[in-house]
C-alpha cells in the first residue's frame, strides 16, 4: 500500500523565530569588535534563520528521514548495480593508515597502500583474465575513454592512422559514442537483431565495405543493456580482429559475469570496470568512482603512467614509460575506493566470488518471471543481471506511460527503476535487483508493480497524478532542469503568516517547491 502522507514543506522548513540562537558562545576574553563598522554592509538581506539547537537538530534529522538510500529501501535501477555497500568496507577505508595518507608522500613511505593497489590489480586480473589492470581512471566513462586512448596509441604505433571509426551497438550506453567522439573518432551505429543480439549481417556489411579499413574499434557491452549475454561474442571479436580493429568491452554489466566467465577469454582487447558498481564501493551522489581498466599485453606499453607492478617480489612504481599515454588522473586514482574494493574482494575470496553473479542473475530472472504476464520482457529469453520490460500496451490501451508507473511506485515506497533505456525498447522499464536483495524484498516490489498495473487499467488517473503521498507531487521535470534555482524564497502564505507574527525565516530549500509542480496536475496536499 502507498506510504502515508508526509508533512507539507512549510511545516518542515518554517522553524525560525526572532531572537533564537542555536549555540551558546563563551564569554569573550578579548575586546569586542564592531564587524559592521570595519567591514561595511554584512548583507542583512540574507535573512538567515534563527532557531534553537534542538529545533535545528530535529530539522536535519527529519530531512534525513525523507531521504531515500540503499540502507532504507530497494533501488531497482537498471544498468546501475545499486547494491548494498557492506559496512566493513567503510571501516577499512576509515583506517587512519589509509585515510590520512598524503598523495605526494614518497612511495617508500606507503608500502601498505601499494600492497592494496597491487592486490586489487591482481584480483581483477584473475577475475577478467586480462594481462594488466590500471586503477587510474576515476569513473566508468573515464575508463572507456582511456581504453580508446590506448587503442588509438596502438594503431598509431603501427602506422594505421587512417583508422578513425568506432562502431557502437544501438543499445549501448550513451557514454560509448561520447567517449569515442571525445577521442576524435567518428561513430557508426550497429543495429540489434530480432533476438536482441548484435546483428552479424549488418556488422559484416560494414566491415567488408568501403569503411572497413577505417574501423579502429567496436565498443560492445556484454551482457548488453538489454540484459542479455551476447551468444556470438567470440565471433564478433574475431570479425573485428580480422578487419584489423580492436574490441572494447563496456564492463558496466560485469555484475552478471564476475567469477563465472572472464571477458578476456571472449576475445576482448580491453575493458573498463566500475569498482563503484560491481565491487560495491559507494555509488550515490555522483561519486567518487573508480573506472579501472583491464588490457591485453599488446596494449601494455601505452598504459597510463605510473604503473604499479611487482618486480622480483618487490612492488615498484614504474614511471619510465616512454610510450605511455601519460596520466589520466592525479596520483593513483581514487585510493579509498580501491581500499573498499579490496576489502569486498577479500571478503568473498576465490571460493565464493561467483556467488555474486549467480545470485544477481537468479534475482533478475525471478523478477522477470513474476512480472512477465503483466509487463512483458522486450526479449522473451533468460536475462542476465537485469530484466528489460515494456509497458507499451498500457500506453496504447490506457494512456499510461512507463514514467507514470514509476511515479506511482514512489507512493508504494520504492525507488523507480530506470525508464526509457535502452532507447530501442518502447516504454522501457529496466530493473536490476542485484544479488544483495532478498526474495521477500523482490516479492514486495513485484506485488507493488502488479497492484500498480491493475490501477493502470482501472484508475489510470491515479498514475497520471502520482506521486500523491510524498513531500512533493509530480514535478515539471523539464522546467525544473532548465530553470534550476536552489535559492529559497518565502511562499506568499508564509509571508502573510510572518506579518501576523506566526511565521519567520526558514531554511534553504530548492526554490518554490510548489512552483515546480506540473501546472496541469493537482497539488499533492
Amino acid at each position: 500500500m502507498p506510504k502515508k502522507h508526509v508533512p507539507e514543506p512549510s511545516l518542515i522548513f518554517e522553524n525560525s523565530r526572532p531572537g533564537r540562537v542555536g549555540c551558546n558562545l563563551p564569554v569573550a576574553d578579548t575586546p569586542e569588535v564592531d564587524l559592521a563598522a570595519l567591514l561595511g554592509d554584512l548583507r542583512p538581506e540574507l535573512d538567515l534563520p534563527e532557531v534553537g539547537e534542538l529545533d535545528l537538530m530535529r530539522h536535519f534529522v527529519n530531512l534525513s528521514h525523507i531521504n531515500y538510500g540503499i540502507e532504507t529501501g530497494f533501488y531497482p535501477l537498471g544498468s546501475c548495480t545499486m547494491k548494498y555497500n557492506p559496512r566493513v568496507n567503510e571501516a577499512a577505508a576509515a583506517f587512519t593508515g589509509f585515510s590520512k595518507l598524503h598523495p605526494m608522500q614518497p612511495t617508500e613511505t606507503i608500502p601498505g597502500a601499494l600492497e592494496i593497489l597491487i592486490g586489487v590489480q591482481e584480483m581483477l586480473q584473475e577475475i577478467t583474465a586480462f594481462d594488466h589492470i590500471t586503477l587510474q581512471p576515476v569513473a566508468g566513462a573515464h575508463g572507456e575513454m582511456t581504453c580508446l586512448m590506448l587503442i588509438k596509441a596502438y594503431h598509431e604505433s603501427r602506422g594505421e592512422t587512417a583508422r578513425d571509426l568506432v562502431l557502437v551497438p544501438d543499445s549501448a550506453h550513451g557514454t560509448n559514442p561520447a567517449s569515442a567522439a571525445r577521442c576524435g573518432y567518428d561513430v557508426r551505429s550497429i543495429p540489434t537483431d530480432a533476438e536482441g543480439n548484435t546483428d552479424l549481417a549488418s556488422l559484416e556489411k560494414v566491415l567488408s565495405g568501403d569503411v572497413g579499413s577505417r574501423v579502429a574499434a567496436l565498443m560492445l557491452t556484454n551482457p548488453s543493456t538489454l540484459g542479455l549475454f551476447e551468444p556470438h561474442v567470440q565471433k564478433v571479436c574475431e570479425m573485428i580482429h580480422r578487419a584489423g580493429g580492436q574490441v572494447f568491452c563496456d564492463g558496466a554489466n560485469m555484475n552478471a559475469m564476475v567469477g563465472t566467465t572472464r571477458p578476456a577469454e571472449h576475445g576482448f582487447d580491453c575493458m573498463h570496470l566500475n569498482l563503484h558498481k560491481t565491487f560495491s564501493t559507494p555509488h550515490g551522489g555522483g561519486g567518487p568512482g573508480c573506472g579501472a581498466i583491464g588490457l591485453g599485453e599488446h596494449l601494455a606499453a601505452f598504459m597510463p603512467s605510473p604503473v604499479v607492478r611487482r618486480e622480483n617480489g618487490k612492488i615498484i612504481v614504474d614511471e619510465d614509460r616512454p610510450r605511455s599515454i601519460g596520466r589520466v588522473s592525479p596520483y593513483f586514482g581514487q585510493f579509498l575506493m580501491e581500499v573498499r574494493a579490496y576489502t569486498y574482494l577479500r571478503a568473498f575470496g576465490k571460493e565464493h566470488i561467483a556467488d555474486i553473479s549467480r545470485h544477481a542473475v537468479l534475482n533478475a530472472n525471478y523478477v522477470q518471471a513474476r512480472l512477465k504476464d503483466v509487463l512483458p520482457p522486450a526479449h522473451d529469453r533468460t536475462c542476465m543481471h537485469e530484466c528489460i520490460l515494456t509497458a507499451e500496451k498500457y500506453k496504447r490501451e490506457h494512456g499510461v506511460r512507463a514514467l507514470d508507473i514509476s511515479k506511482r511506485l514512489i507512493d508504494y515506497g520504492f525507488h523507480p527503476p530506470t525508464n526509457y533505456f535502452p532507447l530501442i525498447v518502447p516504454e522501457c522499464m529496466m530493473i536490476e535487483p542485484t544479488e544483495t536483495e532478498s526474495k521477500e524484498t523482490l516479492d514486495a516490489f513485484c506485488d507493488a508493480m502488479r497492484s500498480i498495473l491493475r490501477e493502470a487499467v482501472e484508475q489510470p488517473d491515479l498514475l497520471h497524478n502520482a506521486p500523491s503521498t510524498q513531500i512533493v507531487g509530480r514535478l515539471d521535470e523539464t522546467a525544473a532542469v532548465k530553470n534550476l534555482d536552489v535559492r529559497w524564497r518565502k511562499p506568499k502564505h508564509v509571508e502573510a503568516a510572518a506579518a501576523d507574527g506566526a511565521g519567520g525565516r526558514g531554511f534553504a530549500v530548492a526554490e518554490g517547491i510548489e512552483d515546480m509542480r506540473a501546472d496541469s496536475l493537482p497539488s499533492a496536499r
